[in-house]
């Protein structure tokens, strides 16, 4: 006998058999493995966001039957990236304005689920116990991601110490589109991770409310909190091959759940809110 060419047979019978095997789990539909995901891997920056999927989100997907497992962040790029690349299902960190953004600049294939409270942003100091005690020529620290720095901006505006000049977009307002500063306000853009350290040498700081919420402030430690628009509510966003599995429905069915409303009532006072959780 031949065992060289019968050696050679089985192999290619061998090959064929796991073609069809591969064949075989190739053509089950994305829906049917979809709806076999009981794992979950969903990131959140630190502080108030990776607070509220602990205590409110994770519970209730647990009693659905998954395992779910959360990775922190302290900066507002990596959550994004590991989401387009894998290495998260979802994320719930960001308002939809800088999401728009950032996925537009990056060329990134997501979509926004669902909206989610947000700890509003806020003026907060060391060194003045108020904006009435705003000296001319004072220090304001504020986020330098466009978004955020055109958010900040914004909420000077609110409290009468800046003016923005007519017909600019408020979503992309920069230093340079100030009509008045009658103080003489020197703004200092800085990472938003930072602002909370940057009390110490800037007069006041404009902080979003999670890393406010992450370096020991409370909401109510601040000097003015914005009262926060619609579109800076906080968003989850997966990718958008992702956003009809059965496990995203289950994901967006948790934060308009009656449980996670209690959770944010109870634990998350002052947060702005999405209509369903009002």
């Amino acid at each position: 006998m031949d065992f060289s060419f019968s050696a050679a047979r089985a192999r290619r019978h061998f090959l064929a058999v796991a073609a069809l095997a591969v064949a075989g789990v190739a053509a089950v539909p994305a829906a049917a493995q979809d709806a076999g995901k009981k794992q979950l891997v969903i990131g959140g920056t630190a502080g108030s966001n990776i607070d509220q999927l602990q205590a409110g989100i994770v519970p209730i997907l647990q009693r659905k039957g998954y395992k779910v497992k959360l990775v922190e962040f302290n900066d507002y790029v990596q959550p994004n990236l590991a989401l387009a690349d894998g290495s998260l299902d979802a994320n719930f960190f960001q308002h939809e304005v800088y999401f728009n953004q950032f996925k537009g600049d990056r060329k990134l294939d997501l979509t926004a689920l669902v909206q989610g409270p947000i700890a509003p942003m806020g003026v907060y100091s060391k060194q003045r116990k108020s904006l009435a005690e705003l000296k001319e020529g004072d220090r304001v620290a504020l986020p330098n991601d466009a978004s955020n720095l055109a958010r900040g901006i914004l909420l000077l505006q609110q409290a009468g110490l800046v003016k923005i000049k007519d017909g600019v977009n408020p979503l992309r307002v920069s230093e340079l589109d100030l009509a008045s500063n009658p103080k003489k306000i020197k703004l200092v853009p800085l990472d938003a991770a930072h602002l909370p350290r940057a009390l110490d040498d800037a007069q006041y700081a404009i902080i979003n409310g999670n890393f406010a919420i992450s370096s020991g402030l409370k909401l109510s430690d601040s000097v003015l909190l914005e009262k926060t628009p619609e579109q800076y509510l906080n968003i989850v966003a997966v990718k958008t091959k992702d956003k009809d599995a059965q496990w995203a429905k289950d994901l967006a069915a948790a934060y308009r759940s009656p449980e996670f409303k209690a959770v944010v009532d109870s634990k998350f006072a002052g947060y702005a809110k999405p209509a369903f959780l009002q």
